[in-house]
Formats: structure tokens, sequence, C-alpha cells
């Protein structure tokens, strides 16, 4: 299909506004929103991405403070659909930092001509639904328009920061920036007085890595987490050329497994086995790279309950071996939630790096930070004085970057209300009173790209099945959508990740409904669900 331009005369002005028109509209530019445009042009779609960023990766263009990187194995994480890409791509590092990733996405992008149908430095304002003509309008920051059939939200699980609203935010006279929004040209921290607030994955990164330059460090941790050694290397030329024979053999690996991972949970308990083999195995773990110590590990560990308990004091004793200080190992030691509860973050030496002089430690759930000072940062018992604050406070994941779209459906419904006390969906992807949009970055949480293939697979085969039906829109039902909430509500109930006050549930953002953002099954069940709902004439769904 061809796309077009349509000219429309606004009342009561002599302004001509141009519209462009799309089979399909794409919010974002990143892993998701490349593979989308790519599937939509190799099926005949017109379409067009939007991103606000300057260039391409999403993810990857935005975090680039010093530290960030992979903990999922780089092989697994590349794109798996064109067999020449894959060998011709060598990836330099197990767990591939942010410049590489970036690179190989910009790489993607110029070899599959993907920058053409890109528009970037353009900030979706608002995206309407025009209940006449089926057509999603989209509105830009520079006043500009467009309009598609199909609207596909790539946006991102992790792309709208968060930072806490502390008091006297504006007023500090030094540097101050959220790790989402790390400028290119770096931030200049050698011999200055730098603070850290939060320590989530990115602060357990970002802390490693700038430690070994600052002046003086002060860590303001709220929250202890389970952290793992990441164990990253150089890929040699013959691991190389292993690799790239053993894409089938991955990728089939990452399709069975329930977060699309390499790793497969040993079927035993924890509890059947003897204490002296269950040790054993954990050291085993221990001692391999990723995530091989949480999702190779026995498959209770991932169960509420006595082995999960188990496992998490084995950890708590490898974080205490290796800080000096047994007062702040433990501060260092999570005592508040379960193992697995939080994804765990894969570091390399940020333990050590509180046996250095010059890192403080401050716990900020006994002394809270009551506000920011000219200065620095003043808490309930100190102030500490400060040359850059860097705010490691995390994201409004999955939903966030959804509502900042400002998305109006039938009847004027705002998805910022419906989703209000919680994500409204049917299979994650889709919502009732929203025909034709697929929010693709909402679905899934595991390895990302070994599920945004499939998903972007089925959304892009609905959208054909549509054209070849003659068909104009696809909206769940109600019924289709109760039902799966209540699924997701109460299926997830169980589960580790509705254990803990993190982003899972929401819990991170003041005011936020407390609920799962995500499905409760895993990526084959839910590959499972979204075939067999095409398979029935895609049940659960109005067509019209």
């Amino acid at each position: 299909m061809a796309d077009s331009l349509r000219e429309t005369s606004v009342p009561g002005s002599e302004r001509t506004d141009e519209i462009e028109e799309f089979d399909a509209i794409v919010i974002g530019s990143g892993v998701t929103g490349l593979y989308s445009l790519y599937r939509m042009r190799q099926l005949g779609f017109s379409v067009r991405a939007f991103d606000d960023a300057g260039g391409v990766g999403g993810t990857w263009y935005w975090n680039r403070y010093p530290g960030c990187r992979f903990d999922s194995e780089s092989y697994s994480y590349g794109y798996s659909f064109s067999e020449e890409l894959l060998q011709e791509w060598d990836w330099k590092e197990h767990y591939s930092g942010q410049p590489e990733t970036e690179r190989y996405l910009n790489y993607v992008a110029d070899k599959f001509d993907l920058r053409r149908d890109i528009q970037f430095n353009s900030r979706v304002m608002s995206a309407t639904f025009d209940e006449a003509e089926s057509r999603w309008e989209i509105d830009l920051e520079d006043g500009s328009r467009a309009r598609g059939q199909f609207l596909i939200t790539s946006v991102g699980s992790f792309s709208a920061g968060y930072v806490p609203d502390f008091e006297g935010i504006d007023s500090f006279k030094g540097i101050s920036c959220h790790t989402r929004g790390w400028p290119a040209e770096g931030i200049g921290l050698a011999g200055k007085r730098v603070g850290v607030i939060g320590t989530g994955a990115t602060g357990v990164q970002l802390i490693t890595e700038i430690a070994k330059e600052v002046a003086h460090l002060t860590v303001f941790q709220r929250t202890a987490n389970y952290c793992a050694p990441l164990r990253n290397g150089l890929i040699d030329d013959e691991t190389q050329k292993k690799i790239k024979a053993s894409y089938p053999e991955i990728f089939r690996k990452c399709m069975e497994t329930a977060g699309s991972f390499m790793h497969e949970f040993d079927k035993r308990s924890a509890m059947d086995v003897s204490p002296e083999e269950r040790l054993a195995q954990y050291e085993r773990l221990w001692a391999e790279p990723g995530f091989k110590k949480w999702l190779s590990n026995f498959h209770d560990v991932m169960i509420p309950g006595e082995a999960n308990e188990d496992y998490a004091e084995f950890v708590r004793n490898k974080i205490r071996e290796r800080v000096h200080d047994p007062v702040v190992a433990e501060m260092l030691v999570p005592k508040d939630h379960m193992f697995g509860s939080k994804r765990l973050p894969c570091e390399s030496g940020y333990y050590e790096v509180y046996n250095q002089d010059n890192v403080l430690l401050v716990d900020v759930r006994e002394a809270p930070i009551e506000r920011i000072t000219s200065k620095g940062v003043k808490t309930k018992e100190a102030e500490y004085e400060l040359d850059v604050i860097i705010y490691a406070t995390g994201f409004d994941a999955i939903t966030g970057g959804l509502i900042k779209l400002n998305i109006t459906g039938q009847n004027g419904q705002k998805l910022k209300e419906k989703f209000a006390a919680g994500p409204r969906t049917y299979m994650g992807i889709t919502t009732a009173g929203f025909p034709n949009l697929f929010t693709v970055n909402a679905a899934s949480v595991g390895n990302f790209v070994r599920a945004a293939e499939p998903l972007v697979d089925w959304v892009s085969e609905t959208m054909s099945y549509l054209r070849d039906n003659d068909l104009k829109r696809i909206t769940p039902t109600i019924e289709a959508e109760d039902a799966w909430v209540k699924h997701v509500n109460e299926d997830g109930a169980n589960i580790l990740r509705t254990q803990a006050n993190s982003w899972f549930v929401g819990a991170n953002i003041p005011g936020k409904a407390r609920v799962l953002l995500t499905a409760p099954d895993t990526a084959p069940a839910m590959r499972a669900k979204r075939a067999e709902v095409a398979a029935n004439g895609y049940e659960g769904f109005i067509l019209e």
C-alpha cells in the first residue's frame, strides 16, 4: 500500500494543514519499533515511525550512563529474523555494553534501510481515534499530524524515567541528571563529589563504574538488592564461530524457556536433595556467568517457600563475604523481600566499591531524604555537600510511556483514566474501546527481543488478516478483557513478581495502582494463547 498526503482546511482559518496518511503508525524506534517497521514493510503496509530521540535504539539510545550493559547474553538478545545479519555481526562481549548495543541497532537500521520510515526528534503529544474513519490521528510537538489505520506503541517498557518529587529539587547549584537522560558527551566526574540516589539495576551498574574516578561517592540506598556476579568477558574468535554455528539451538532454548532466556530450570526441588548437593549446585552456578545462578537453579528457588529462603541466605552470605565492614555489609544485605521477587541485577565489582575509603553508604530508609538543597542532599540526620547528583531512581515501568502519549479511544475515553486502577487489556496488547491499537511494549517481561519478535509477528499478521478480509477494525470484547484482567490478578497473586514493592507491580511510583503490570504466564504460554486466539477466528475480538 502506498502512503498519501491529505489536505484539510481548518474552520475559521486560512491555514491549510497537511496530514500524512499511512496504513500504520509506530511510536518508537528501539528494539521493538525497528522490527515492527521491518515486518510491516515486508507485508506491504505503508508505515511511519515517530521517535522523540535523535536516533534509533530506544533504551540503548537514552541510557548512556557509565556501566550500562546487557545482563542477558548478547547473542541471545540480537534479532533472529535474518541469517545474514546473524552471521555478519560479531558481538565483542558476552554481555554487551551500551555503546556496542547502540551500534548494533544502528547497523540493523542501515542494513534494512529502516531510517527512511522513521521521523526523529518528533515527540508525540497525543493520539486520538477517529470514529467516523476508523483511523488514528497523532499530533506532534511541532504541530504536524499523521494518520493511520493501525497504531503500534513501541515506546518501551522503561521509557518513562521517574524522579521522586523531592522538595527543593530545582535549588541544587551543581550538575544533576537522571540516568535515562545521560548526555551523549558524558559528565566529567573525575575529582568530583558525587551522590547517587538509587541502588536498583541501573544504580548498581553506574556506581561500580564511577567509583573508579570520583573524588568521593555518596550512595543513598532505600532498598538493598540481591545482586550476583555478571562474570563478563570478551568473545574470542573460536567462541565467535561456535556462537554463529549455534544460533538455531540458542534461539530454540530461548523459545522454550519461561522468560525467553538461554537458561532452563533444574526440574528437581532444592529440598529433595541433600544439603551438601544443594550447596554444591549453588556454588557451581555462582561461578557461572549471567543469569544461570538465577534461571538454571532448582525450580522451586523461584517459588515462595523454603527453597527460596534457603538460596536467599546463600546469596546474603556471598554479599557479607565481599564487604569488609560488617555494619556496611548488613546494610547491603536484603531482608525485606524474597530472592527473585525483583529482577536480579548482575554486577562486576559492586560490593567491593564499599570497601573504598572514598565511598559512603547512606540508608535513607533509616534517615529519609528531606530535601535537595543548593549544596547537595539533606537527610533526616545530615546534609551531604555534592558537586553532582545522579538520580538512578528508575522508571514508571510498562504503562508510564503509554500514559504519556495521551491516547484517546472511542467516545472520548482516555487510556490514562482506563488504566488508573491498573492495565485493562486482552493478552496485554489490546484494550476494549481502542480499536486497532497494539501496545506491544506492555506484554512481556524477560529477554525483550526474543519476546518482541513473535509478538510483532502476531500483530503484523493480524493486520494482514484485516486487510485481506476487507475489515477496518479489531477490538477486544469487554468480556474477554474482564476475563484476562481476572486471570492476571488471580494467577499473578501467587508468583514471586507480585511479592515485593517493585516496578513489576507499580509500587515504585507514588499513587500508582499496585497490580501486576504484565502477564503472569510464561513466554511459550503467551505465544500459544495468541496463536489459539487467531486460529479460532480471533476469539474474544470484535471484527468490523
